[in-house]
């Protein structure tokens, strides 16, 4: 016998909703999808390692993110979506960043990051600017960690782009402070790779030098090309040839390594003032000729005499025990911790209320405290300046990359000290 119809018809209309149930079931059961951040840098090429290093660096800190749960939204399964890094190689070249970040924009990306080459920054600059203006639905934003042109948050500024490291200025500020009190100091030689960072290093040294200490004479100007030079022997022969009894550079990678090693075996005796000293080969290359002589400018350096600095470092050396992984960067964490909280005060991942509250962003995290300026996207921190020392004197407890070598913390720039006026106007949406 047949059912009744109506017993029929409530049996298919239950049968038609458990079945309707089931893909509901399974997409209260499927993760929150990620926020993908591009990181878009030299993975290979004559500036690789640097490269690894800031992915070492941003890995840390999206896993420090995820390991609480991710980005906490409204919404979200589970209330949270975690971070997602993903690596593009721009091999030290624009095209193949620009490249990098049209492939980024379609894998779904819309945080870029990227720092090692102000000339690349300024290309993406552009591009974001561009790509934002002409595809509103797709936003993007751009992280910069390390490219620090300062016209980059001066006339170059942009609604899009966010600095977290000290532009040159800064750091040549922050140098000086340790430089001025140098009364012996009478001849310095400035170097610097040929691009617009390293043009930016020199033109600033020389107002600094001209404005704080009229009586140094500069014996030596000149730009090299990047990435390029395989023998800086003929740099460090006119560097000793010039009677310098400091060098002054902006150098970075192995353009820094192979200088410095190239002045030491020259028998160079004199000091390096430079803004990248403390890594990536340096200290190993220069070794004892360094020993009171190699000064470094940095927001962070592992031996801050705290006990949280401390922690701080401890926790990266358990993440990466390699003492050739040893390049670890305060400011790449507050970037992240950062990012996550304007993603939690917008209540999306939308790129447009993300930049709203990157501009207020105030993060601290194992003492060091950061903010953002939203005149122009410079983050505001503390800078401190180090001298090379072997492992174990005063104030060197860590070394650096199992070098033997450390850096003894010498000056310390309040936040306040260290920041310095913008001449951005800036364009928002």
């Amino acid at each position: 016998m047949n059912p009744p119809f109506n017993l029929r018809r409530e049996t298919l209309k239950f049968a038609a909703l458990a079945l309707c149930a089931r893909p509901f079931a399974a997409l209260a059961q499927t993760p929150a999808a990620p926020i993908r951040l591009a990181l878009i840098e030299s993975m290979s090429g004559p500036f690789a390692n640097t490269g690894e290093a800031v992915f070492r660096n941003l890995l840390w800190a999206v896993e420090r993110v995820n390991a609480r749960g991710g980005v906490r939204l409204p919404g979200v399964p589970g209330g949270a979506r975690p971070l997602q890094l993903d690596r593009y190689d721009s091999k030290g070249q624009n095209e193949e960043a620009l490249s990098a970040l049209r492939a980024a924009l379609d894998d779904g990306a819309r945080v870029v990051l990227q720092g090692n080459s102000s000339a690349t920054a300024a290309a993406l600059i552009d591009a974001i600017d561009k790509h934002n203006e002409r595809d509103p639905s797709r936003h993007a934003i751009f992280l910069n960690y390390a490219a620090v042109d300062p016209a980059l948050t001066n006339e170059r500024c942009s609604f899009w782009h966010f600095r977290f490291d000290a532009h040159a200025d800064m750091r040549m500020a922050a140098l000086m402070d340790v430089m001025k009190d140098d009364a012996a100091l009478k001849r310095v030689y400035l170097i610097g790779q040929d691009y617009s960072f390293g043009q930016a290093v020199l033109r600033e040294a020389r107002r600094q030098l001209g404005a704080q200490r009229p009586d140094v004479e500069i014996v030596g100007d000149e730009l090299h090309p990047m990435g390029k030079v395989k023998d800086f022997a003929p740099y460090a022969t006119k560097i000793i040839a010039s009677g310098a009894q400091a060098v002054i550079t902006g150098n970075w990678g192995n353009d820094l390594t192979l200088l410095v090693k190239a002045a030491r075996e020259a028998g160079f005796g004199g000091s390096f003032y430079t803004f990248y000293g403390n890594a990536l080969g340096a200290p190993a290359a220069i070794a004892d000729a360094g020993i009171g002589r190699v000064v470094a400018v940095a927001d962070w350096l592992p031996n801050v005499q705290t006990a949280q600095s401390e922690a701080f470092y401890r926790a990266f050396r358990a993440r990466f025990p390699k003492p050739s992984d040893d390049y670890v960067h305060m400011r790449l964490q507050l970037m992240v911790e950062a990012l996550a909280q304007a993603v939690e005060r917008a209540g999306s991942a939308d790129a447009l209320p993300v930049a709203r509250a990157l501009e207020q962003a105030d993060v601290s995290m194992y003492g060091q405290r950061g903010r953002m300026r939203a005149s122009d996207h410079q983050f505001q921190q503390q800078l401190v300046v180090g001298v090379m020392d072997r492992q174990g004197r005063p104030g060197v407890q860590f070394d650096v990359e199992g070098s033997g070598y450390g850096f003894r913390v010498v000056k310390t720039i309040a936040p306040e000290r260290a920041e310095l006026p913008t001449s951005c106007k800036m364009k928002r949406p």
